[in-house]
């Protein structure tokens, strides 16, 4: 995946009470509707230039069905974001609107979805969450010449065209930095693998993860697939690895299936490790899925949410305390976005009269010359290829919460 800003060093100011958006599509900074707090609104129009110009950013995920974990994240993250950089002031100056579209995991509807958000003003979108969705968006927004920052859409064709940057790790790195942290820590000596044949993510990071395994301190015992048509009973692929004495399961898949490999390895009394990447992040959050099950289950992720830094703490602080629940690393990567998107207009003084094609020649320039520091890292550089360069973390579940690795 599975498919964010200035150096954030300024406090995060005490989030106002902006309630979460009803429905898609609404906007952060206008619509009463959604029950925005009237001192937030207040303080927008007191803040906003006389010309009332203001810069539009989209995000795109799906908000609804088995993935809505993601999406909601990243959209919620992204509404945060806004919701403080209004607050202190805007973006040089203009106050940023923000509206949201739901793709139900479904290709054709993102593109929909874009489609709307662009005839509601949209001049940079953030998504879409999901990699098909990504790239199928991204046909579009190269064709209007408008800036895209997926915060989560990892295949290496989500950023093949250069209007297109992202926040996380691509599918090729996630399974390359799988395969040395797993030999580095000396986590398995027999690893067993069960990756999804038919999604672009999971085959992905599954190939380059087999290519570097090749000499590690670990034997490859097992590799099964397994179709989104026949996703439901994985008792064949957990007893090959069982069966092979793999003490490891890799899963470069999403989190829903996931839940059902670990429900059925308990059945058959298998107790491996089992490590993914970051399509495991929402993996508490399934539904009749008895969280215990994920103890002990690892992660390669560049989020934690129980780090201890400032950023980190009044980031978890504030969603929690907007959304009801802990953050995932969807969420931290769209928060960083929507603050990467900040810094890049900062550092070329744009203005939201500028046309959506001329805010995107400006902004790809920037992104390659800004150092960004986020929830993800300390230090995220940008080349035109639209890859990110930062460090990878692993997070452990432990007493059902994500916790460090390390």
């Amino acid at each position: 995946m599975k498919k964010y800003s200035e150096m954030l060093t300024t406090a995060v100011a005490s989030v106002m009470a902006l309630a979460m958006l009803a429905g898609c599509g609404e906007t952060a900074a206008t619509n009463s509707g959604s029950g925005a707090d009237t001192n937030a609104t207040a303080a927008t129009e007191a803040s906003a230039p006389a010309d009332g110009a203001v810069f539009k950013i989209g995000a795109i995920g799906p908000l609804t069905g088995g993935a809505a974990a993601y999406g909601n994240a990243v959209c919620n993250a992204a509404e945060l974001a806004v919701t403080e950089i209004n607050a202190n002031g805007g973006i040089n100056g203009y106050q940023v609107e923000y509206s949201k579209e739901d793709d139900e995991l479904n290709a054709e509807k993102s593109v929909n979805a874009y489609n709307t958000l662009k005839d509601w003003g949209m001049q940079m979108l953030v998504g879409s969450t999901t990699s098909a969705c990504s790239i199928a968006v991204s046909e579009y927004t190269k064709a209007d010449n408008m800036f895209q920052l997926t915060p989560s859409g990892s295949a290496e064709d989500c950023v093949k065209y250069d209007n297109v940057f992202r926040v996380c790790f691509s599918d090729p790195n996630q399974g390359i930095a799988s395969a040395q942290y797993i030999s580095d820590h000396n986590l398995a000596t027999k690893v067993g693998i069960i990756y999804d044949s038919s999604d672009v993510y999971s085959n992905g990071i599954y190939q380059k993860f087999v290519e570097e395994s090749e000499g590690k301190n670990y034997e490859i015992v097992s590799a099964e697939a397994f179709t989104q048509d026949n996703n439901t009973d994985f008792s064949v692929q957990l007893q090959k690895a069982k069966d092979a004495g793999a003490d490891l399961v890799f899963l470069p898949i999403y989190y829903k299936d996931a839940s059902l490999i670990l429900t059925q390895a308990n059945t058959m009394g298998y107790k491996p490790t089992f490590f993914g990447v970051d399509g495991l992040d929402g993996i508490l959050t399934v539904d009749n899925f008895d969280a215990s099950l994920a103890e002990g289950v690892m992660l390669l992720t560049p989020f934690a949410a129980d780090a201890k830094d400032d950023l980190t703490v009044k980031f978890v602080t504030a969603y929690q305390d907007k959304y009801g629940e802990i953050p995932n690393q969807f969420a931290a990567d769209a928060y960083d976005a929507v603050y990467i998107i900040k810094q890049a207009i900062e550092a070329k003084n744009l203005t939201p009269d500028m046309s959506t094609s001329d805010l995107c020649e400006a902004i790809k320039g920037a992104m390659t010359e800004i150092e960004a520091a986020g929830l993800t890292s300390s230090k995220m550089t940008w080349d035109a290829s639209g890859e990110p360069n930062k460090e990878p973390k692993a997070v452990v579940i432990k007493d059902g919460a994500y916790v460090s690795a390390q």
